[in-house]
Protein backbone atom coordinates (compact mmCIF):
# COMPACT_ATOMS: atom_id res chain seq x y z
CA UNK A 1 0.00 0.00 0.00
CA UNK A 2 1.55 3.49 -1.09
CA UNK A 3 0.45 6.48 0.67
CA UNK A 4 1.88 10.17 0.61
CA UNK A 5 3.77 10.41 4.27
CA UNK A 6 1.35 12.77 5.87
CA UNK A 7 -1.58 10.50 5.18
CA UNK A 8 0.77 7.75 7.25
CA UNK A 9 1.42 10.33 9.64
CA UNK A 10 -2.72 10.58 10.13
CA UNK A 11 -3.19 6.95 10.73
CA UNK A 12 -0.13 6.69 13.30
CA UNK A 13 -1.64 9.27 15.27
CA UNK A 14 -5.35 8.32 15.25
CA UNK A 15 -4.26 4.39 16.03
CA UNK A 16 -1.87 6.15 18.93
CA UNK A 17 -4.62 7.90 20.60
CA UNK A 18 -6.89 4.70 20.11
CA UNK A 19 -4.64 3.29 22.49
CA UNK A 20 -5.76 5.06 25.12
CA UNK A 21 -9.11 3.34 24.84
CA UNK A 22 -10.12 0.71 27.59
CA UNK A 23 -11.07 -1.75 25.08
CA UNK A 24 -7.85 -1.87 23.25
CA UNK A 25 -5.86 -4.55 24.96
CA UNK A 26 -2.04 -4.95 24.50
CA UNK A 27 -2.53 -7.87 22.33
CA UNK A 28 -4.98 -6.03 19.97
CA UNK A 29 -2.01 -3.31 19.60
CA UNK A 30 0.64 -5.05 18.50
CA UNK A 31 -1.60 -6.93 16.28
CA UNK A 32 -2.77 -3.90 14.40
CA UNK A 33 0.86 -2.65 14.67
CA UNK A 34 1.91 -5.53 12.61
CA UNK A 35 -1.09 -5.27 10.62
CA UNK A 36 0.58 -1.47 9.50
CA UNK A 37 4.04 -3.25 8.95
CA UNK A 38 2.50 -6.24 6.60
CA UNK A 39 1.00 -3.30 5.02
CA UNK A 40 3.71 -1.18 4.27
CA UNK A 41 2.70 1.26 6.17
CA UNK A 42 5.80 2.86 7.74
CA UNK A 43 7.02 5.70 9.95
CA UNK A 44 10.73 5.68 11.58
CA UNK A 45 9.06 9.33 13.52
CA UNK A 46 7.08 7.51 15.30
CA UNK A 47 8.94 4.28 15.78
CA UNK A 48 12.15 5.60 16.86
CA UNK A 49 10.71 6.85 20.00
CA UNK A 50 10.06 2.73 20.86
CA UNK A 51 12.75 2.62 23.57
CA UNK A 52 11.65 5.81 25.19
CA UNK A 53 7.94 4.40 25.73
CA UNK A 54 8.28 1.19 26.47
CA UNK A 55 10.88 2.13 29.11
CA UNK A 56 8.74 4.61 30.54
CA UNK A 57 5.57 2.94 30.44
CA UNK A 58 7.53 0.18 33.04
CA UNK A 59 8.59 3.15 35.12
CA UNK A 60 4.91 4.84 35.34
CA UNK A 61 3.37 1.02 35.99
CA UNK A 62 5.76 1.13 39.17
CA UNK A 63 3.28 3.67 40.93
CA UNK A 64 0.57 0.86 40.76
CA UNK A 65 2.26 -2.04 42.50
CA UNK A 66 1.68 -2.59 46.25
CA UNK A 67 5.20 -3.32 47.79
CA UNK A 68 3.90 -4.23 51.04
CA UNK A 69 1.50 -6.75 49.83
CA UNK A 70 4.48 -8.04 47.88
CA UNK A 71 6.78 -7.99 51.20
CA UNK A 72 4.32 -10.05 53.39
CA UNK A 73 3.91 -12.58 50.20
CA UNK A 74 7.67 -12.94 49.71
CA UNK A 75 7.77 -13.97 53.46
CA UNK A 76 6.26 -17.18 52.80
CA UNK A 77 7.02 -17.98 49.06
CA UNK A 78 10.05 -16.79 48.45
CA UNK A 79 12.05 -19.82 48.54
CA UNK A 80 9.51 -21.35 46.04
CA UNK A 81 9.94 -18.09 43.75
CA UNK A 82 13.77 -17.81 43.62
CA UNK A 83 14.06 -21.52 42.96
CA UNK A 84 11.09 -21.48 39.99
CA UNK A 85 12.61 -18.32 39.32
CA UNK A 86 16.58 -19.82 38.55
CA UNK A 87 15.41 -22.76 37.25
CA UNK A 88 12.96 -21.49 34.42
CA UNK A 89 15.85 -19.09 33.30
CA UNK A 90 18.40 -21.40 33.29
CA UNK A 91 16.49 -24.27 31.27
CA UNK A 92 15.24 -21.41 28.85
CA UNK A 93 18.58 -20.62 27.88
CA UNK A 94 19.48 -24.55 28.17
CA UNK A 95 16.61 -25.27 25.94
CA UNK A 96 17.10 -22.55 23.81
CA UNK A 97 21.21 -23.20 22.79
CA UNK A 98 19.84 -26.82 22.23
CA UNK A 99 17.29 -25.71 19.77
CA UNK A 100 19.70 -22.83 18.08
CA UNK A 101 17.39 -20.64 19.20
CA UNK A 102 18.70 -16.66 19.11
CA UNK A 103 20.24 -15.89 22.47
CA UNK A 104 18.31 -12.65 23.41
CA UNK A 105 15.14 -14.38 21.81
CA UNK A 106 15.61 -17.02 24.54
CA UNK A 107 16.26 -14.25 27.01
CA UNK A 108 13.01 -12.71 26.47
CA UNK A 109 11.01 -15.87 26.50
CA UNK A 110 12.67 -17.69 29.62
CA UNK A 111 12.08 -14.13 31.65
CA UNK A 112 8.39 -14.09 30.63
CA UNK A 113 7.97 -17.50 31.45
CA UNK A 114 9.59 -16.78 34.50
CA UNK A 115 8.26 -13.84 35.97
CA UNK A 116 5.27 -12.23 34.63
CA UNK A 117 5.34 -12.10 30.66
CA UNK A 118 5.15 -9.17 28.33
CA UNK A 119 5.76 -6.84 31.85
CA UNK A 120 9.11 -8.83 31.87
CA UNK A 121 9.56 -8.88 28.03
CA UNK A 122 8.98 -5.23 27.33
CA UNK A 123 11.68 -4.62 30.84
CA UNK A 124 14.10 -6.56 29.39
CA UNK A 125 14.48 -5.93 26.05
CA UNK A 126 16.28 -2.49 26.01
CA UNK A 127 18.80 -4.12 28.55
CA UNK A 128 19.86 -6.72 26.18
CA UNK A 129 19.51 -4.33 23.23
CA UNK A 130 16.48 -6.44 21.86
CA UNK A 131 15.84 -6.18 17.94
CA UNK A 132 11.66 -5.47 17.38
CA UNK A 133 11.45 -8.55 15.67
CA UNK A 134 13.16 -10.51 18.86
CA UNK A 135 10.30 -8.78 20.91
CA UNK A 136 7.91 -8.97 19.01
CA UNK A 137 8.02 -12.87 18.48
CA UNK A 138 8.39 -13.07 22.25
CA UNK A 139 5.31 -11.37 22.97
CA UNK A 140 3.58 -13.08 20.25
CA UNK A 141 4.50 -16.53 21.80
CA UNK A 142 3.87 -15.10 25.29
CA UNK A 143 0.41 -13.69 24.59
CA UNK A 144 -0.77 -17.47 22.86
CA UNK A 145 0.16 -19.69 25.96
CA UNK A 146 -1.09 -16.72 28.16
CA UNK A 147 -4.52 -17.35 26.62
CA UNK A 148 -4.16 -21.37 26.88
CA UNK A 149 -3.28 -20.74 30.65
CA UNK A 150 -6.29 -18.87 31.41
CA UNK A 151 -8.43 -21.45 29.88
CA UNK A 152 -7.50 -24.71 30.69
CA UNK A 153 -6.21 -24.19 34.45
CA UNK A 154 -9.34 -23.84 36.15
CA UNK A 155 -9.78 -26.76 34.29
CA UNK A 156 -7.08 -28.72 35.38
CA UNK A 157 -7.11 -27.59 38.95
CA UNK A 158 -10.97 -29.21 39.83
CA UNK A 159 -9.70 -32.53 37.66
CA UNK A 160 -7.65 -32.93 40.32
CA UNK A 161 -9.05 -31.40 43.30
CA UNK A 162 -6.60 -28.75 43.94
CA UNK A 163 -7.27 -26.93 46.80
CA UNK A 164 -7.81 -22.85 46.59
CA UNK A 165 -4.44 -22.38 48.11
CA UNK A 166 -2.49 -24.63 45.61
CA UNK A 167 -4.40 -23.53 42.69
CA UNK A 168 -3.60 -20.15 43.27
CA UNK A 169 0.33 -20.78 44.13
CA UNK A 170 0.42 -22.79 40.93
CA UNK A 171 -1.11 -20.71 38.49
CA UNK A 172 1.50 -17.29 39.68
CA UNK A 173 4.35 -19.48 39.06
CA UNK A 174 3.11 -21.10 35.75
CA UNK A 175 1.03 -18.47 33.50
CA UNK A 176 2.59 -15.85 31.88
CA UNK A 177 1.06 -12.54 32.23
CA UNK A 178 -0.78 -11.19 36.24
CA UNK A 179 -3.79 -10.70 34.19
CA UNK A 180 -4.50 -14.22 33.15
CA UNK A 181 -3.19 -15.25 36.61
CA UNK A 182 -6.06 -12.82 38.02
CA UNK A 183 -8.27 -14.49 35.74
CA UNK A 184 -7.68 -17.95 36.34
CA UNK A 185 -7.52 -17.16 40.13
CA UNK A 186 -10.92 -15.44 39.97
CA UNK A 187 -12.61 -18.42 37.90
CA UNK A 188 -11.33 -20.81 40.89
CA UNK A 189 -12.27 -19.16 44.00
CA UNK A 190 -11.70 -15.95 46.43
CA UNK A 191 -9.10 -17.85 47.81
CA UNK A 192 -7.17 -18.47 45.08
CA UNK A 193 -7.43 -15.10 43.67
CA UNK A 194 -5.87 -13.61 46.91
CA UNK A 195 -2.92 -15.76 47.04
CA UNK A 196 -2.72 -15.91 43.12
CA UNK A 197 -1.96 -12.11 42.98
CA UNK A 198 -0.17 -11.81 45.76
CA UNK A 199 2.31 -14.43 44.71
CA UNK A 200 1.94 -12.90 41.02
CA UNK A 201 3.08 -9.25 42.55
CA UNK A 202 5.98 -10.74 44.07
CA UNK A 203 7.39 -12.50 40.73
CA UNK A 204 7.00 -9.01 39.15
CA UNK A 205 9.64 -7.72 41.63
CA UNK A 206 11.99 -9.95 40.23
CA UNK A 207 12.62 -7.39 37.57
CA UNK A 208 14.92 -5.17 39.13
CA UNK A 209 17.38 -7.69 40.23
CA UNK A 210 17.06 -10.29 36.78
CA UNK A 211 17.30 -6.72 35.00
CA UNK A 212 20.81 -6.15 36.68
CA UNK A 213 21.43 -9.73 36.44
CA UNK A 214 21.60 -9.16 32.02
CA UNK A 215 23.11 -6.06 32.36
CA UNK A 216 26.00 -7.39 33.98
CA UNK A 217 26.37 -10.74 32.01
CA UNK A 218 25.42 -8.81 28.74
CA UNK A 219 28.49 -6.94 28.12
CA UNK A 220 29.20 -4.22 25.86
CA UNK A 221 31.62 -6.53 23.88
CA UNK A 222 33.55 -3.75 22.45
CA UNK A 223 33.85 -1.93 25.51
CA UNK A 224 34.14 -4.11 27.92
CA UNK A 225 31.55 -2.11 30.29
CA UNK A 226 28.01 -3.22 31.94
CA UNK A 227 25.12 -1.05 30.01
CA UNK A 228 23.00 -0.24 33.45
CA UNK A 229 19.36 -0.54 32.43
CA UNK A 230 18.83 3.11 34.69
CA UNK A 231 15.02 2.91 34.13
CA UNK A 232 14.99 0.25 36.69
CA UNK A 233 16.12 2.14 39.18
CA UNK A 234 13.36 4.73 38.61
CA UNK A 235 11.43 2.02 38.65
CA UNK A 236 12.44 0.92 42.18
CA UNK A 237 11.88 5.10 42.99
CA UNK A 238 8.24 4.84 42.14
CA UNK A 239 7.67 1.57 44.14
CA UNK A 240 9.32 3.44 47.05
CA UNK A 241 6.78 6.34 46.11
CA UNK A 242 3.93 4.78 46.12
CA UNK A 243 4.79 2.92 49.29
CA UNK A 244 6.27 6.04 51.60
CA UNK A 245 3.29 8.78 49.92
CA UNK A 246 0.05 6.98 50.30
CA UNK A 247 -2.15 10.25 50.24
CA UNK A 248 -0.68 10.66 46.88
CA UNK A 249 -2.55 7.54 46.03
CA UNK A 250 -5.20 8.98 43.33
CA UNK A 251 -2.03 11.04 41.63
CA UNK A 252 0.16 7.40 41.62
CA UNK A 253 -3.37 5.63 39.74
CA UNK A 254 -3.07 7.90 37.30
CA UNK A 255 0.29 7.91 36.58
CA UNK A 256 0.05 3.86 37.23
CA UNK A 257 -2.70 4.28 34.47
CA UNK A 258 -0.59 5.83 31.81
CA UNK A 259 2.38 3.37 32.13
CA UNK A 260 -0.66 0.56 31.20
CA UNK A 261 -1.68 2.48 28.38
CA UNK A 262 2.18 3.68 27.63
CA UNK A 263 2.58 -0.24 27.12
CA UNK A 264 -0.11 -0.37 24.70
CA UNK A 265 1.76 2.42 22.75
CA UNK A 266 4.52 0.69 23.00
CA UNK A 267 3.60 -2.47 21.70
CA UNK A 268 1.56 -1.08 18.87
CA UNK A 269 5.21 0.49 17.48
CA UNK A 270 7.19 -2.82 18.22
CA UNK A 271 4.42 -4.89 16.25
CA UNK A 272 4.81 -1.66 13.01
CA UNK A 273 8.89 -2.17 13.26
CA UNK A 274 8.25 -6.36 12.27
CA UNK A 275 8.19 -8.00 8.90
CA UNK A 276 7.30 -11.20 7.68
CA UNK A 277 11.40 -11.90 6.94
CA UNK A 278 11.74 -11.12 10.52
CA UNK A 279 9.41 -13.61 11.97
CA UNK A 280 11.02 -16.40 9.43
CA UNK A 281 13.93 -15.54 11.23
CA UNK A 282 13.08 -15.95 14.55
CA UNK A 283 11.53 -19.39 13.25
CA UNK A 284 9.46 -22.09 15.14
CA UNK A 285 11.93 -22.98 17.19
CA UNK A 286 11.43 -20.26 19.14
CA UNK A 287 7.88 -20.76 19.39
CA UNK A 288 8.64 -24.78 20.18
CA UNK A 289 11.15 -22.91 23.10
CA UNK A 290 8.42 -20.75 24.63
CA UNK A 291 5.93 -24.36 24.78
CA UNK A 292 8.61 -26.46 26.22
CA UNK A 293 9.34 -24.27 28.34
CA UNK A 294 5.93 -23.32 29.33
CA UNK A 295 5.05 -27.06 29.81
CA UNK A 296 8.14 -28.05 32.08
CA UNK A 297 7.36 -25.08 34.32
CA UNK A 298 3.56 -25.96 34.69
CA UNK A 299 3.76 -29.93 35.26
CA UNK A 300 6.58 -29.52 37.45
CA UNK A 301 5.85 -26.85 39.75
CA UNK A 302 2.18 -28.21 39.49
CA UNK A 303 3.82 -31.78 40.67
CA UNK A 304 5.87 -29.98 43.36
CA UNK A 305 3.03 -28.36 44.96
CA UNK A 306 0.87 -31.54 44.79
CA UNK A 307 3.30 -33.39 46.76
CA UNK A 308 3.47 -30.70 49.23
CA UNK A 309 7.92 -30.47 48.57
CA UNK A 310 8.07 -26.94 49.66
CA UNK A 311 5.02 -27.58 52.66
CA UNK A 312 2.00 -25.88 51.38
Amino acid sequence: MNLNPKTTRIIYSITIVLCFMPFVSPAMALIAGLALSFAGLKNTGFSKFTPLVLQAAIVLMGFGMNLSQAIQASKSGFFLTASSVTFTLTMGLLIGKLLGVEKKISWLIASGTAICGGSAIAAIAPVIRAKDYQISFSLIVVFILNAVALLIFPFIGHHFNLGQEVFGMWSAIAIHDTSSVVGAGATYGPQALEIATTVKLTRALWIIPLSLLIATVNKDDQKGKVKIPWFIALFVLALAAAHFLPHWEPTFDHLNWLGKRGMVIALLLIGTNMSLKEMKQAGLKSLLLGIVLWLLTGTLSLSLLMNQVFGI
